[in-house]
């Protein structure tokens, strides 16, 4: 059993690193952060929403789940979530999709790697362990909206705690929700501006859209509010 899981961790991984170069050889960065190759190809991306809701949201719930996996990060996929679809239904998807994906790669790390993320973070974590045995589902909801590190390493540093299934995966739909919101937001307004301008906008016409610096305010909120809910979870 312990070579078959060092076999199939090894895979994984090496399935990560594939997809990762296979991603920036076809696409490098100047390349995707032009404005031109944006507004081309989220006209594309849009055109296939409007013509199939269903599939595209299906689409967009599989593409994120499998990001996840990839140990992608939360933030990118939160904004193109709010790019394609707004506000609402966006904030839905996204954090439907990233809770479901989060939950697959606990799984995944509680069987293949937990030792492992015991060796790393045991000492660090330990004085949270007793917390978390007390109450479960609260101390892991405020974890998740707290946040503070990256998201495939808060997905995967559970492990220590041992957390339930169904108080991961909705631990992490509440926990996750108000930033996936002002992510979200974000997207869909960023997705009103070129919509709205044929030239590149400037940084100050883009900082200057209330679809922009609302979220941007509630953001700060929030991280304000979050190392202050740190401060006292998190004492020793």
């Amino acid at each position: 059993m312990k070579k078959i899981k060092i076999v199939l961790g090894i895979t994984y991984l090496g399935l990560v690193s594939t997809f990762l170069m296979l991603f920036f050889m076809n696409f490098s960065l100047n390349e995707i952060t032009n404005y031109d190759f944006i507004k081309t190809n989220s006209q594309f991306i849009l055109n296939l929403k409007n013509s199939n809701l269903f599939i595209s949201i299906l689409l967009t719930i599989t593409f994120i789940i499998i990001w996840v996996l990839l140990l992608g990060f939360g933030s990118p996929v939160a904004l193109l979530s709010g790019y394609i679809f707004g506000k609402w239904l966006g904030t839905i998807i996204a954090a439907f999709s990233l809770s479901i994906g989060a939950l697959m790669l606990y799984l995944i790390a509680n069987f293949f790697f937990k030792d492992f993320v015991k060796k790393k973070f045991s000492s660090k974590y330990i004085y949270l362990i007793e917390k978390f045995k007390k109450q479960e589902f609260l101390y892991f909801f405020i974890y998740r909206f707290v946040g503070g590190i990256p998201f495939f390493i808060a997905n995967i540093l559970p492990t220590l705690f041992n957390i339930k299934i169904k108080n991961y995966f909705f631990g992490t739909l509440l926990g996750i929700f108000p930033q996936i919101f002002v992510l979200v937001s974000m997207g869909s307004g960023i997705e009103k501006i070129i919509s709205n301008n044929l030239d590149k906008p400037s940084f100050y016409q883009i900082l200057g859209s209330p679809d922009i610096y609302y979220p941007i305010t509630a953001f700060i909120i929030i991280f304000l509010l979050s190392l202050f809910v740190k401060k006292f979870i998190y004492k020793k």
